[in-house]
């Protein structure tokens, strides 16, 4: 029975004459190696190679080393190395250049602010290219896993169990010491020698615990992560509570590609709303915006920024349980008359409103001990001895307009999940972009930066296709030549004149 045979290795002619030839016309590699040509290098650090006398590379070949890198998934700076030998793709993207892996990280490093530009400049393509709506936004968080176990976080507590372990260790250790020293005392596992060094090491991790208690009462924060010092733990709800960075983005509605984004420790996302809608607004060029998001951004100061800077939000309101969990007295059962300034229960009892010794109180309380007192229902509707007591904020009225607004809208608050969910899954599973690599508050950002610049990158490709996106950046490139020649034409002549 006859088989396809492949190419005698030994042949000169196995192998094309030119690597040219190895690269197809609809590779998105061609595309990485355009679009760089066109971004401005001079503001990027040189780089050095590690090798003794050898000069650096051109930051545009590291450039395009991460970018192919994070567009396939390849983050570490070694497997980029690895890729630089054995890759047909990398070795005509880099033109056979081999950086080592120290010169690559390096780069990465030495380049935070630059890399967090380029993110923007594509940002600003894409909307060059007519790839943004420009008008709706979706909005939404992400944890990330941070480079810290949760073995190396430790909050109050966890130190203070720690400690409390050790001592209890030793005096285990100390008793057995003092057993030993009895004639009818049985064989001991361990030599007196050998408990009484195991003792001496108990004691210098209690003294590397203190010392970790004497950080933390400094800091303000509850708790302390020993390798990442940034990194926070959090709920990371598929995979449960993780040392984490909350990512924070902001999705345009037309194609779902990401406009803004920010990196926070906070699990919650409160307070993020119209920063986030801001920086989609400078993108944009625009005054007016439409944002959806989810009820984890509902805060009464972060929804009044917003209407003050002319943000229009979608989200719904958050609903409040109650203790004994039964959803027929859930807070929004109870219905405020704002007439009277009082609340009915959902058995037709009015709470009335209590007054506050305080002018500006963060909370108004409402309540009805009597009524409370001989109602059938109460084990249902409280735990407290005394009765139920409502909580109105002191800008309710404002939020019932937010309320009020989203209901009329629902259709476009139930865009938000189709448009900011789909560029997450592509990031953590497609792109293997799920943790971090680096450490600290801004390398995690640069780093951010670097994934969401890929993710854009590639679904441009996928809108376009590899062939049309090639046409447009090489029309671009001789505008863009030009342009840069009279800026440092410009700044050249201006040097002279003024000095």
């Amino acid at each position: 029975m006859s088989f396809i045979q492949g190419t005698d290795r030994k042949q000169k002619t196995m192998f094309p004459d030119c690597i040219e030839d190895y690269i197809g016309e609809d590779n998105p590699v061609r595309v990485i190696d355009e679009y760089v040509k066109l971004v401005n290098m001079s503001a990027f650090t040189k780089s050095k190679e590690h090798r003794r006398g050898a000069p650096g590379y051109h930051p545009s070949v590291l450039l395009k080393l991460y970018l192919y890198g994070y567009v396939n998934g390849i983050r570490s700076s070694r497997k980029l190395e690895t890729e630089s030998h054995r890759n047909i793709e990398v070795v005509w993207l880099l033109q056979k250049l081999k950086p080592d892996f120290k010169t690559i990280a390096d780069f990465r490093k030495e380049n935070k602010t630059q890399l967090k530009q380029v993110f923007k400049d594509f940002t600003k393509l894409c909307k060059d290219l007519k790839l943004l709506g420009e008008e709706f936004i979706a909005i939404d968080g992400t944890k990330i896993q941070a480079n810290n176990s949760k073995k190396n976080n430790f909050s109050k507590k966890k130190i203070q169990r720690h400690k409390q372990y050790i001592e209890d260790k030793v005096n285990s250790y100390l008793d057995l010491l003092e057993s030993s020293d009895k004639d009818d005392s049985p064989k001991l596992k361990y030599t007196p020698e050998e408990i009484q060094q195991k003792i001496e090491k108990l004691k210098e991790r209690k003294i590397k615990f203190e010392e970790l208690e004497k950080k933390l009462q400094d800091s303000e924060s509850n708790e302390i992560s020993t390798v990442d010092e940034d990194a926070r733990l959090m709920d990371n709800k598929n995979n449960g509570v993780t040392v984490a960075y909350n990512i924070q983005t902001a999705v345009d509605s037309k194609h779902s590609i990401i406009v803004a984004y920010d990196v926070t420790n906070n699990p919650a996302d409160q307070g993020n709303l119209n920063s986030l809608a801001e920086k989609a607004k400078d993108i944009f060029g625009k005054r007016k915006l439409e944002v959806a998001a989810d009820k984890g951004y509902y805060q009464a100061d972060d929804l009044m920024k917003c209407e003050r800077n002319e943000t229009t939000v979608y989200l719904p309101k958050q609903s409040y349980s109650n203790a004994t969990g039964d959803k027929d007295f859930y807070g929004d059962k109870f219905t405020y008359v704002p007439e009277k300034d009082l609340y009915i229960c959902p058995l037709g009892h009015e709470l009335r409103r209590i007054n506050h010794k305080s002018k500006e109180p963060k909370r108004i309380k409402y309540r009805n001990y009597d009524a409370c007192k001989n109602c059938e229902s109460k084990s249902k509707c409280t735990t407290a001895a005394k009765g139920r007591i409502i909580n109105r904020s002191p800008n309710q009225d404002f939020l019932d307009t937010i309320d009020a607004r989203t209901e009329a809208n629902m259709d476009k608050y139930l865009q938000r999940q189709m448009i900011v969910e789909h560029p997450y899954g592509t990031i953590k599973r497609t792109m293997n972009a799920g943790y971090f690599l680096t450490r600290g508050m801004d390398s995690v950002t640069t780093e951010t930066a670097l994934v969401l610049l890929a993710y854009n990158f590639k679904r441009v490709i996928n809108i376009i296709g590899v062939k049309e996106l090639l046409r447009i950046l090489v029309a671009l490139r001789p505008t863009l030549s030009l342009y840069f020649y009279m800026f440092k034409s410009y700044c050249t002549k201006r040097q002279e004149i003024y000095g």
